[in-house]
């Protein structure tokens, strides 16, 4: 099963980083091969905010729709995303926020999942990594448009 875990630092705060990746219905906007993306539900729950949420991922002649319960924890500034239904066998994500000294702040990113379908397992296999660093970037720049 592919996993990838990053730590970045940036120069924007961790509450403008946690509401940039919170932010899942702009991601057709800027995150790499989402063409669609629609929020199902928001459910309050507590200290927590869970997000039912489908995107739509194209890659060469790929397109998958998969659906996710995004968890935001406003208060911790970490986000939890698993896996609900489409093309996964399984997947799940967590992104960490924490304010950094002397301004800035760190971000964590760990995904790990595997696809039902072999031929997209082999095929993520060999870029799975590449991709995973494109979409860090990704939010990087959105960051930079946002906040710079």
């Amino acid at each position: 099963m592919p996993t990838h875990s990053e730590t970045r630092h940036v120069p924007y705060s961790a509450e403008e980083m946690y509401a940039l990746v919170a932010d899942v219905a702009n991601y057709p906007e800027f995150l790499p091969w989402t063409a669609a993306a629609r929020i199902r539900d928001v459910i309050e729950e507590g200290d927590r905010e869970i997000m039912l949420a489908d995107l739509v991922i194209t890659f060469k002649v790929f397109r998958e729709k998969f659906g996710s319960r995004v968890t935001l924890w406003p208060e911790e500034r970490r986000i939890d995303t698993e896996y609900l239904d489409g093309p996964f066998k399984h997947m799940e994500s967590t992104w960490r926020f924490k304010d950094a000294e002397g301004g800035g702040s760190t971000i964590d990113f760990h995904v790990d999942f595997e696809f039902r379908s072999r031929i997209l397992q082999t095929t993520a296999t060999f870029f799975f990594n590449d991709a995973m660093q494109r979409v860090v970037r990704a939010f990087e720049r959105r960051a930079d448009v946002l906040y710079g």
